[in-house]
């Protein structure tokens, strides 16, 4: 199997799996929202609480065209770069993209 396809379909059961977590506030819907086409992948809340709109990412993830797993978003307390590798994505394809490119180095994970 094409490594990125592996990769997408990883990246897609996880999101999917923490959607379906139940949230403690009811009033804020999960999504996730996946594009193969351009290796994007989101799981955001959506919608209205104590009368305020919601729009948050939780999670955000891209693939790179040299197949590196970008993690842009980390809004949990999940290990997010752990999880990946436990679920068979390579840790040498995992950027931190949220770290500032010159604390990359200090990560342990790719660069980019």
């Amino acid at each position: 199997m094409d490594k990125i396809i592996k990769y997408q379909d990883i990246i897609e059961q996880f999101l999917e799996e923490e959607a379906a977590i139940p949230y403690a506030n009811q009033e804020l819907e999960r999504e996730v929202l996946v594009d193969r086409k351009r290796n994007h992948f989101q799981l955001f809340f959506i919608g209205w609480e104590n009368n305020k709109f919601h729009h948050d990412i939780i999670l955000h993830f891209d693939i790179k065209a040299n197949g590196r797993v970008w993690i842009q978003q980390n809004n949990t307390e999940l290990q997010i770069a752990d999880e990946l590798i436990n679920r068979g994505i390579a840790h040498e394809d995992i950027v931190l993209g949220f770290r500032h490119p010159k604390v990359r180095a200090y990560t342990g994970f790719a660069l980019a």
